[in-house]
């Protein structure tokens, strides 16, 4: 039987939560309008294996290495898009629902034609009447990403928002659209790969919308705080890394040409003061690669970092 959505999840030595998030979308979502594709990035704790024989019926990619959230999704993404599938949703495997989001998020994509993405309320596990994410929004001033967190009221849950860009947490993609912009870039790795994605399809014309009538549960930063030395705080050293790196090379991208000084400023003060205080702590390691950071996301040229080949174009 033809589906219209192929369900992306990326694991990466997290069965237990990718489990719990199966289970959740088994039992709310209507299961006649999609399959399940996960995508494994190379996990050392036998996570592969325990998911191919709790859930034997999904589709299973099988990514060898940690290829970072972009590639790791693209992997699945290409998959579907070769497959035929209308829709793309993709999902951070430390989620929960309690709804059908797949027929409400591809029901709304297909009443609105020129909707290339939609995302719906994502809000904290642990607080489950609080945002976590909501409408994605970027100050040009200060050269910021922001979400709106405010709860939604009751009489607004059944509105949309045009939104400036989605969170790779949950958004649901139509595939053509993908075809035209590409899929998300893989030199990022990860963060500021879903907005740079949403700038790329609003691009090619398309609009991003927020649904806070479709809601889901994120416990959020899972995979970040894997592996962290204790003396480095919980957060993984490069973490800093790559959010300083790539949001530097969206700002040099997307950033108002007469606002990049403000943005430079700002945001170097910020880093600044960041470096600092891991110097303080004596967190080394989180202080060399927010450097690091810093020194490529200002000096790599463009046309190394949107590459056609990095976009899978």
């Amino acid at each position: 039987m033809y589906k219209a959505v192929a369900l992306i999840l990326l694991n990466w030595n997290t069965p237990e939560h990718t489990t719990n998030c199966i289970r959740s979308v088994l039992k709310y979502c209507n299961t006649d309008i999609f399959d399940i594709i996960i995508t494994d990035n190379g996990s050392t704790d036998g996570s592969l294996a325990i998911l191919r024989e709790t859930f034997p019926e999904l589709i299973y990619i099988d990514n060898k290495e940690n290829l970072g959230f972009a590639e790791g999704n693209n992997r699945a993404l290409q998959h579907s898009i070769a497959q035929g599938y209308t829709y793309s949703l993709v999902m951070n495997t430390d989620t929960l629902v309690d709804e059908d989001i797949v027929s409400k998020l591809s029901f709304h994509l297909q009443k609105h034609p020129a909707v290339a993405a939609v995302q719906p309320a994502i809000y904290w596990m642990h607080k489950p009447d609080t945002i976590w994410n909501g409408e994605g929004r970027f100050n040009k001033v200060l050269g910021t990403t922001i979400s709106d967190t405010t709860t939604p009221i009751q009489a607004a849950t059944n509105l949309f928002y045009v939104a400036e860009w989605l969170t790779g947490c949950c958004m649901m993609l139509k595939n053509e659209a993908l075809q035209k912009s590409g899929l998300f870039n893989k030199l990022f790795f990860l963060y500021y790969e879903d907005v740079d994605l949403s700038y790329r399809l609003r691009k090619e014309g398309y609009v991003l919308h927020y649904l806070p009538s479709c809601k889901m549960y994120h416990e959020a930063g899972v995979s970040a705080k894997v592996s962290a030395p204790k003396k480095e705080g919980q957060l993984s050293p490069v973490i800093h890394y790559y959010i300083s790196r790539n949001h530097l090379w969206f700002i040099r991208q997307y950033g108002v040409p007469a606002l990049l000084p403000v943005n430079f400023v700002y945001n170097g003060l910020y880093y600044f003061a960041l470096w600092v205080y891991f110097l303080v702590r004596r967190r080394n390691t989180k202080a060399t690669l927010l450097l690091k950071g810093l020194r490529e996301g200002l000096f790599t040229p463009k046309e190394v970092i949107w590459s056609k080949n990095n976009l899978h174009l």
